[in-house]
């Protein structure tokens, strides 16, 4: 952290690798739900997203960091685009994130807190649907989802975390990571009536950060997550789900030494969307992290969302 002096500082930068995750936790996991979703080709959707994140963060008592905690906002623009490849529904999204936080901790038993306001780093990702969701348009649609009303889909989407986020070299805390992020996902969904299943698998591989905190190399292993979501629709206005998701692996090393610091994360948490027009929709929920090791961050994270169709 900021104000941490010489020595003190160069003991602790090595195991401090949870607190630098903390702008970036979407990055690794999130929890998404009715992400496979079929919708008409040619359908745009443009929105916002803010995320409210708090929660403490837990570090080796060895390190005498203590009582830490983040206070973290997330501003988020979204788009997404419905298009048709090779007969089936696929989409393309793009993330531009900002977001403003703050992290305080006592270190040595002396108040330090860390502000950081800026651009974190953006994401594209490509998906497409491999069995079921036809790519249809408009009335031709509506009339398939009337024929089909219990229907299963497969899907697989590739991701990547570009490194444009506000990095310092000098600094701990930083919005962006300073390196590429590569993921790829499978899903299922399957549609029974006014509920659907889904199921999500998620590996990410990373780049290294050869500009990392005091000239260092930072590397990480491939990170894998799973999340799976009940969703109740009520009528075309309003839908409603419950969604679990567990992370696992990742470990980091520094300039070659491996730090021994493989992630447990679980994530759980509720959401609704309700539709305010024709082509607009509302969305809020909430979700708990919880690492389920001695060292991590344990948050609440506040969501809500606009989107409009266009």
């Amino acid at each position: 952290m900021a104000g941490m002096h010489g020595s003190s500082l160069a003991a602790r930068w090595t195991v401090l690798l949870p607190l630098l995750c903390a702008p970036a936790l979407c990055v690794a996991q999130d929890l998404e739900p009715r992400r496979w979703t079929h919708l008409p080709v040619d359908t745009d959707v443009a929105g916002v997203l803010y995320v409210f994140t708090t929660g403490d963060l837990g570090f080796d008592p060895v390190l005498r960091i203590q009582d830490a905690d983040v206070d973290l906002h997330t501003l988020v623009l979204t788009y997404t685009g419905y298009f048709e490849f090779l007969e089936r529904t696929a989409r393309i999204d793009v993330l531009v994130p900002f977001q403003t936080g703050r992290w305080r901790g006592l270190v040595d038993g002396v108040q330090t807190t860390v502000r950081r306001d800026g651009l974190a780093d953006p994401a594209l990702r490509l998906s497409t649907n491999l069995v079921g969701a036809p790519a249809l348009h408009g009335k031709e649609f509506l009339e398939y989802r009337r024929a089909h009303p219990a229907q299963t889909t497969l899907g697989a989407a590739l991701e990547v975390r570009l490194p444009l986020g506000e990095y310092m070299e000098d600094k701990l805390i930083n919005l962006g990571q300073n390196r590429f992020a590569l993921g790829a996902q499978l899903g299922a969904l399957h549609t029974e009536g006014e509920w659907s299943l889904e199921l999500t698998g998620t590996a990410i591989a990373y780049t290294d950060n050869d500009e990392f905190f005091g000239g260092n190399e930072l590397e990480q292993d491939p990170l894998f997550a799973v999340q799976t979501h009940v969703v109740k629709t009520f009528g075309p206005e309003f839908w409603c789900s419950m969604g679990v998701a567990y992370g696992w692996a990742g470990e980091s090393s520094v300039n070659g030494v491996a730090k021994d610091d493989d992630k447990s994360n679980l994530l759980y948490g509720v959401s609704a969307g309700y539709r305010l027009a024709e082509t607009q929709s509302l969305r809020i929920g909430w979700f708990r992290g919880d690492t389920r090791t001695d060292v991590g961050a344990d948050t609440h994270n506040f969501l809500l969302s606009w989107a409009i169709r266009f």
